[in-house]
């Protein structure tokens, strides 16, 4: 297992790499530059060519990355001119709120959708699996941004059940405080999991109803809860972590529509506003962050095998 993990974080370094100095080159790929995408296309040739040679961009693209490199080494993730701060103390002031949305919503969805998915595969072609399968196709099929607007339609504007708006603190506790404004973009975001998670779940205990070893543990006398909770369960699983740690980039990337639709102030939020504001380290910035959570959801994917398979190993 440690030979295994010197190998991923060794292959995670080359990826981060490769992703760093590709995402440096989309940069320059902005019409006339990344200056001029950033003063506007009235900026003159003067003032770009200034700001080109303070922020050394007229230099070598290799003596760029070198540069950029160095700043990330000592933790330093660049300067948003538009915010006129770190990105790094935008991350640290934007991401833990964006970690209690994906925490909340994915909780919620996992602790619908891995029963509800078990129930279908025993009750499977039955009128309720049908049903339940319906509605995870449907949560399959609705963009995540129309489904919030849906449920701000129904419980905020027309029954004024839930706020429109998710809560607007600048700290996890202030945003924990107002757990009202919170429930419609916790729904959004679940709803849209327990689609994946029950799918995945169903197939996965159908396909180990059938296996050899649930017919050994039967003729053993083990009672159908006992072979189904201890046995297909625990080997079902396996797929559920797969999809979680495979899926961990997209579950923040998910998180953007939601914060956008709701105005939660977190990461997500952040993106599209510095996409909108052509804000360029922030882009960057955002941009590794997510680099780094695809291999870490990707290493954690793979000890989850060995953790729930004993018959995996590495060598």
């Amino acid at each position: 297992m440690i030979g295994y993990l010197i190998r991923r974080i060794l292959q995670a370094i080359l990826v981060t790499f490769f992703v760093s100095v590709i995402t440096l080159l989309l940069v320059h790929l902005f019409p006339g530059g990344p200056i001029r995408a950033l003063l506007g296309p009235r900026a003159n040739a003067t003032e770009v060519a200034y700001y080109n040679h303070l922020y050394g961009y007229n230099k070598p693209i290799y003596v760029q990355y070198i540069k950029y490199v160095g700043q990330l080494l000592h933790g330093n993730l660049g300067y948003s001119v538009k915010l006129n701060q770190t990105v790094t103390s935008e991350i640290a002031s934007d991401l833990p709120k964006t970690v209690v949305l994906v925490f909340l919503g994915t909780a919620v969805s996992l602790i619908f959708g891995i029963p509800l998915g078990v129930y279908q595969a025993v009750k499977r072609y039955t009128v309720t699996d049908y049903v339940l399968t319906g509605v995870s196709f449907l949560g399959y099929a609705t963009p995540t941004f129309f489904f919030a607007l849906l449920l701000v339609e129904w419980f905020a504007v027309d029954t004024h059940l839930f706020p429109a708006f998710a809560p607007q603190g600048t700290t996890i506790g202030a945003v924990l405080s107002d757990p009202q404004a919170l429930v419609l973009p916790v729904i959004a975001y679940a709803f849209l999991l327990y689609a994946l998670w029950s799918r995945y779940m169903r197939s996965s205990v159908m396909d180990n109803l059938v296996q050899d070893y649930v017919r050994t543990a039967r003729a053993k006398g083990a009672s159908e809860r006992r072979v189904l909770w201890v046995h297909v369960f625990r080997n079902s699983l396996i797929s559920i972590v797969t999809l979680l740690g495979l899926s961990l980039p997209t579950l923040v990337a998910g998180a953007i529509f939601i914060e956008v639709v709701f105005n939660y102030p977190g990461m997500g939020l952040a993106f599209f506003q510095a996409a909108q504001n052509v804000d360029l380290q922030t882009l960057l910035g955002f941009t590794l962050l997510g680099t780094a959570a695809t291999i870490i959801g990707n290493l954690l994917a793979d000890v989850g095998y060995a953790v729930l398979d004993p018959r995996v190993r590495y060598s």
